[in-house]
């Protein structure tokens, strides 16, 4: 909900005033256990005196009020937190034991009902018409198409739509912890929630607290063609990951056949049947394949491609076509193609998307280095943002982040998470390594696994401050139990 009309986004980064004259946060009861609130923010925090907009906040009290540590703040990356936790609280109602958990949700997102969830008119495209579009046709078809989600974001949004940044919610995150009277942040972030966390890092280093972050893209590596080269890599490795897990589970309907040498015949053979009037093509395996890549869809993935090799890829094309952006995580099922989730990682990212000779090249070295899945990657990164008018520089572009002086964080990276995220270019940053994918604690709790590996060393560092040794490594808790 926008108050007042808005300037234009300001990028040089100052501190964020105490939201001076904002009432004190009103907790109301909301449903499902929560208590809800509105956080009063400027548009953009460069004006602090200017025009207002209202952020969702919900609460899950502690389960003992009287020996509660304080406020944990959280953010799951998600098109809604809230949402996403009314939909599956198990991946973070452990944390109750000890905190007061406050959700917050990121601009342009909302709790069910409410004006702060901004639903852009147009639909996203789905990304996977530019993984088979195979000519610049198809290219330009789904730029224009993605060009009039983008307006249409921007009309519902209106003057709010260009403080979809995490710099600007790094304020918000830092307005919210004045609010709630916390001296310093403890923050939990996954996912995209984990790009705000080291925005706030890097613009309020003295009032960071405990700070767990998870499964965020990578945004150390300013350059696109190696960011992408990362993610094709990482995709490609995930594929043999999938084939050694089957090999070593019984169930696994390919338990006895090499999974990469079935998705070779597989594509030697297309176009594949995949019912009445229906085939699968090369490309469409591969996307297919790429979608069931993440860890938690490996049974699914498994018997696809045996009923495939049969001569029945029904399920295969249904696969590539579940292959939106969050497919497989715990606490994303809540976006959808017209939620405005879309325009903050362009804002954040991407000052202008390679044109289409120049991705054809960059194409080309994602076929070498990740020939199988691997480089379907980069037609999934680049349709984020193709078609989006270029205004100047990202509001926050990849970089190194500087150095600087407080708290050690943590940071969770998964052996199978294909955003390749290196968190140990984040100064101040603990690794924990483990073996599963990208929002594994949330996954985790979701799936009623307590006192994993992972979740014990981050509840002992979020409740006791203790991190672990540099070089553990969890292994991977989800994949194991997927088959008796």
């Amino acid at each position: 909900m926008i108050i007042l009309a808005s300037a234009a986004l300001a990028v040089a980064a100052t501190a964020s005033p105490a939201v001076k004259g904002a009432a004190v946060l009103q907790w109301q009861d909301c449903g499902d256990g929560l208590q809800c609130a509105k956080l009063s923010v400027p548009v953009d925090w460069a004006r602090p005196h200017g025009p207002r907009t209202e952020i969702d906040l919900a609460r899950m009290p502690a389960r003992d009020p009287q020996h509660s540590r304080g406020f944990l703040v959280v953010n799951t990356g998600a098109a809604s937190t809230v949402q996403g936790v009314r939909a599956q609280p198990e991946g973070v109602s452990e944390l109750t034991r000890w905190f007061d958990v406050v959700l917050v949700e990121s601009r342009g997102a909302g709790d069910r009902g409410s004006a702060a969830a901004v639903q852009c008119a147009v639909a996203r495209p789905d990304p996977l018409r530019l993984v088979l579009a195979q000519g610049r046709s198809g290219w330009r078809a789904y730029a224009r198409d993605n060009a009039a989600y983008d307006s249409s974001c921007r009309a519902a949004a209106g003057p709010a739509y260009d403080g979809l940044t995490s710099w600007q919610v790094a304020h918000d995150l830092d307005a919210l912890r004045a609010e709630l009277g916390e001296p310093r942040l403890r923050y939990f972030g996954s996912s995209y929630g984990a790009v705000y966390g080291q925005a706030y890092l890097e613009l309020f280093p003295h009032h960071v607290g405990r700070m767990y972050l998870e499964g965020g893209p990578d945004h150390t590596e300013p350059d696109l063609a190696q960011r992408l080269t990362a993610q094709a890599r990482a995709a490609e490795a995930q594929l043999f990951s999938f084939r050694d897990w089957c090999g070593r589970h019984l169930g696994c309907p390919l338990a006895t056949a090499d999974a990469v040498k079935v998705y070779d015949a597989l594509t030697r053979r297309t176009p594949l049947h995949a019912g009445p009037g229906r085939t699968v093509s090369a490309r469409r395996l591969a996307a297919a394949v790429h979608a069931g890549l993440a860890p938690g869809r490996w049974p699914e993935l498994a018997r696809a491609m045996s009923e495939a090799r049969e001569g029945d890829a029904t399920k295969l094309a249904a696969m590539a076509s579940q292959a939106r952006e969050g497919a497989g995580a715990s606490l994303s099922a809540v976006s959808t193609p017209e939620s405005v989730s879309g325009a903050m990682l362009c804002h954040d990212f991407m000052p202008a998307v390679p044109g289409y000779r120049r991705f054809l090249a960059m194409e080309t070295r994602l076929r070498e280095v990740a020939p199988r899945v691997g480089w379907v990657s980069g037609r999934y990164e680049v349709a984020r943002c193709l078609g989006m008018p270029r205004k100047g520089a990202p509001s926050w572009p990849p970089h190194v982040p500087d150095p600087r002086h407080g708290p050690t964080v943590l940071v969770g990276i998964g052996r199978l998470d294909t955003g390749a995220r290196p968190g140990g270019d984040i100064p101040g940053a603990v690794v924990l390594s483990h073996g599963d994918g990208r929002d594994a604690y949330l996954l985790q709790g979701v799936s009623r696994l307590r006192a994993t590996c992972l979740r014990t060393h981050v509840h002992d560092y979020l409740v006791n401050g203790t991190l672990p040794r540099e070089g553990t490594d969890c292994p991977g808790e989800l994949t194991a139990g997927m088959y008796p």
